[in-house]
This record gives structure tokens, C-alpha cells and sequence, in this order.
């Protein structure tokens, strides 16, 4: 794995003795300004953007170093790291990948899968997930599951738990939450409707892909006329294929507004 000295050389195109000098420069307290005017020949003539760019990201690399450190040791309290997913943590290059490998082992909240798993449905979703071809229509397998005692009164409500496990199981895939990311950014709309018929076109309706609408534009009728509510205030959307190790009965995944689902497309039998 590169250190992170090497990794901003790489990324900055600089020699690593200068990517050194400048971090050593940092730790001692030095700033931006006198470092670009005062330390030339220790940086081979940086400019300020690159310092500051340097600086940001040294930064943002000794966070995510700390974070490795600090996920791997809550996951090994557990006795659940293996070396397969301590090599994926140390390999994630961002706090989000790192964030997405920790999310099944994160200590969580009451969730509507917990009480799910509690009711004793999980071997019901299992059972759904692996969707064999000789398997029972879901209705006869959650049919096992009804006890009024924990709760499961109907099919339905069989069938619902068996759902909700699977749509947090599949939200905690790192790699589903990284290929939607990638979508998103790639394929994402920026939607916002300002509530006054007297704004500019521009800001009663604002619908486009995400790269071609600055940031400062989506902003400015919220910074600019707080008066005026926006409805649907940039709502992110993305829509993706889920890995191929998946049953193919688990059609698609969706991403709106930080929540993720999962529609679960249960094959017909005859």
C-alpha cells in the first residue's frame, strides 16, 4: 500500500522529497503563504494552489487512515475481521468506501430488519433470496412463519419482515452503495421548484443533469431569497443494476435522498 507521501506525489505530479519537505513544513506550524514565498527551494516552487491543495488533502488522507485504524479495530472487538475485509479497508481510497465495508458491522439502531430477525423471519428471507428453481411460492414458505405470539399474524405480514431484512442487507452491500455512488454522480438530477410565479425560469424550475447545473445556482434561490420554499429541494435520484452475484429476481435497486430500497420482483410459479 503507498504512503500517503507518495500518494500526493502522484496525485500533485511532484517529487517526494518536496511532497516530504512541504508536510514536515506543515507539522511545524508554517502557513501557506510563508512556505510558497519563503521555502522555494525546499517545494520546487509550488504555487499557493498546490500547497493548499497539498494541504487539504494531507489532511483528508491522515483522516482516512485514522478511520481504517479505528473500523478495523471495532470490527476485530466483534471477531468478525477477516483478512480478506481488513485488505478492503486498508485498499478503500475514500471515507465513504470505508464508511459503506463498516456499515454491516456498525452498531445500529432498532431497525424494522431487527425486529424482523426478532420475530424469527430471517431463514424466510434467506430462503427468498436464494430463490432456487424448485423452491415453494413465497406464500407457502412465509406460511410456516405466521405466530400471533411474536407478532406475524398474516402472510403479509410474513412476507413484509422477510422484505425489510432483505432491503437493509442489500443497502449494507458496499458494493451496491459504491456502484450507486458512481451513478448518481454520473447519471443524477438536480430537481427544485420555487413556490412564486414572479422568479426567473431559471429558478421556478429547475430541472437538469446534475453536471451541467453549478452548484451555486441550485444554492441561490435558497441563499438568495429564503422567503420563496423550494419543494423537492435537490433531490438526487439514481437508479441501478445491482452486482451479478445477486438473484436475478431482485431486479433493481434505487437511491432517493440518502434511502436506499430494494424491490424484491418474486418469480411466478405454474
Amino acid at each position: 500500500m503507498q504512503t500517503i507521501t507518495e500518494l500526493l506525489a502522484q496525485e500533485l505530479n511532484c517529487r517526494q522529497e518536496y511532497i516530504a519537505n512541504v508536510i514536515a513544513l506543515l507539522d511545524e506550524g508554517n502557513t501557506i503563504p510563508f512556505i510558497a514565498r519563503y521555502r522555494k527551494e525546499q517545494h520546487g516552487a509550488m504555487d499557493d494552489t498546490t500547497l493548499r491543495t497539498l494541504e487539504t488533502r494531507l489532511q483528508y488522507l491522515r483522516n482516512l487512515a485514522q478511520r481504517r485504524e479505528e473500523v478495523k479495530a471495532s470490527i476485530a472487538a466483534q471477531e468478525k475481521l477477516t483478512d480478506e475485509l481488513a485488505k478492503a479497508i486498508d485498499e478503500a481510497a475514500t471515507l465513504a468506501e470505508v464508511e459503506d465495508l463498516y456499515r454491516p458491522y456498525k452498531p445500529k439502531r432498532r431497525t424494522r430488519a431487527t425486529i424482523a430477525r426478532e420475530k424469527g423471519l430471517e431463514p424466510l428471507a434467506d430462503a427468498i433470496f436464494a430463490q432456487t428453481l424448485r423452491m415453494d411460492p413465497p406464500e407457502a414458505l412465509a406460511a410456516a412463519y405466521i405466530d400471533p405470539d411474536k407478532g406475524v399474524g398474516t402472510l403479509e405480514d410474513a412476507l413484509a419482515g422477510a422484505s425489510d431484512i432483505l432491503a437493509e442487507r442489500i443497502s449494507d452491500d458496499a458494493e451496491v452503495r459504491k456502484s450507486l455512488r458512481a451513478l448518481m454522480h454520473r447519471r443524477g438530477t438536480a430537481q427544485g421548484i420555487a413556490q412564486h410565479q414572479t422568479l426567473h425560469a431559471e429558478r421556478r424550475a429547475l430541472l437538469a443533469d446534475r453536471h451541467a447545473v453549478p452548484g451555486h445556482k441550485i444554492l441561490r434561490p435558497v441563499n438568495e431569497m429564503p422567503e420563496f420554499a423550494l419543494r423537492n429541494q435537490c433531490a438526487l435520484i439514481a437508479v441501478a443494476f445491482i452486482p451479478r452475484n445477486y438473484p436475478q429476481h431482485i431486479r433493481y435497486i434505487f437511491l432517493n435522498e440518502r434511502k436506499i430500497a430494494a424491490k424484491i420482483v418474486v418469480r411466478e410459479h405454474h
